[in-house]
């Protein structure tokens, strides 16, 4: 948890905050990225499409509690899964900073 936290919280514009349901949360601006549940759990909101394409490919489970919405869950099981973690928090990450730069062009028009 300790790597993962540290090495997102790193990147530009993301903060971290202890999470309603426990464990530690990353939000991009008003955005939430993903959440840890202790050393075990990570959960990601993803677009419907893509949380549908990591699914499929075996990258991550549907989510554990709402396993038909846009999250997903992925286990940490061992130390070799924590840098596909980082892959999937990466890539929530790109997709929040896409949508908050079509945003703030939508605004400037």
């Amino acid at each position: 948890m300790e790597k993962i936290q540290q090495t997102v919280a790193a990147w530009e514009g993301v903060s971290s905050r202890p999470h309603r349901f426990g464990g530690i949360e990353f939000r991009f601006g008003k955005r939430e990225l993903g959440h840890l549940h202790g050393d075990f759990l990570l959960d990601i909101p993803f677009p419907q499409k893509v949380r549908n394409d990591l699914v499929e490919s075996g990258r991550a489970a549907a989510h554990h509690v709402l396993p038909e919405s846009g999250w997903i869950s992925f286990y940490i099981r061992s130390e070799e899964d924590i840098d596909e973690a980082l892959g999937l928090l990466t890539l929530s990450f790109e997709l929040a900073k896409k949508r908050a730069g079509n945003e703030t062009a939508r605004i400037a028009r």
